[in-house]
């Protein structure tokens, strides 16, 4: 079978994880207008069109606040401009969304499904990602919308947006289990999902949450001088999101998530060779 020709929009830290991975073109245009998505789609000519083009305010979600003009345009008004550029030339839309969407009340809630309604709104950063998810899930089944929704990427290589990197920067971490992606995981599973022609969101996620003083444990088993610190979330006096996203949507779908504890060792390791 053809293999499908894919555009990567964004040249970010995801943008160019998934183009390398994916052996796709990646475009690092800046989508104002519809005009501008349909002319790089009609000179690239793909099959599926990925959004990887989002902003998540610099340093962290804070930065959002600050720049709510953007923030607006990257996170919902680009999102839908490519769904119409795509739908119109009856390519596939993958859209690159967030679990940060949510409330969550760890003594009482399940992990979250995609079905639930999103109801998180108390940072800009949340409000622009649900903007788009629920337009584009309108879209989904008829139009062929892929919405992959990712949370805190843990990668195997350092990064600025590596929470990993974030971590052994920062030296201080909260105690509560969240839901992490695991990006050479979330490669895989987009593959599959791709394969099969998935349709609406999906969770991709480990299974499981993070504690982040496990991964930090695996780190200073080789940086032994490593030290950190552990501190009640609520004296951060932060506004966040932390929950546990479910991962049976994807596994129905013929794709097993790994737990993230099976995953510690592996990304820890390959980290410290880059």
């Amino acid at each position: 079978m053809k293999s499908k020709r894919i555009l990567v929009f964004g040249n970010g830290f995801m943008g160019s994880r998934l183009s390398v991975a994916l052996k796709a073109q990646v475009s690092g245009r800046k989508i104002l207008s519809y005009d501008d998505a349909e002319d790089e789609i009609a000179r690239q000519k793909p099959d599926i069109v990925i959004n990887a083009i989002g902003h998540t305010g610099g340093r962290n979600v804070d930065g959002c606040e600050d720049d709510k003009n953007g923030t607006l345009v990257s996170n919902a008004f680009v999102p839908l401009i490519l769904a119409e550029a795509a739908l119109r030339r009856k390519i596939k839309l993958i859209h690159i969304s967030s679990g940060c969407i949510y409330h969550f009340d760890y003594k009482r809630d399940r992990p979250i499904v995609e079905d639930k309604t999103p109801d998180f709104f108390d940072l800009f950063y949340s409000r622009t990602k649900i903007y788009a998810e629920r337009a584009l899930d309108i879209l989904a089944d008829k139009y062929g919308v892929l919405i992959a929704r990712i949370r805190i990427p843990l990668d195997d290589r350092p990064s600025p947006r590596n929470i990993l990197t974030k971590l052994i920067g920062y030296k201080k971490v909260i105690t509560l289990a969240n839901s992490v992606t695991y990006i050479p995981d979330f490669i895989e599973a987009l593959k599959h999902l791709i394969k099969i022609d998935a349709r609406g969101i999906y969770n991709i996620v480990s299974g499981g949450g993070l504690k982040y003083m496990d991964l930090l444990d695996v780190y200073k088993k080789y940086s032994p001088d490593f030290n950190y610190d552990v501190i009640d979330y609520k004296k951060l006096g932060l506004v966040r999101t932390n929950l546990i996203m479910s991962t049976k949507k994807i596994e129905r779908a013929g794709f097993r998530m790994r737990p993230v504890s099976e995953v510690l060792e592996e990304c820890v390791k390959s980290y410290i060779k880059y």
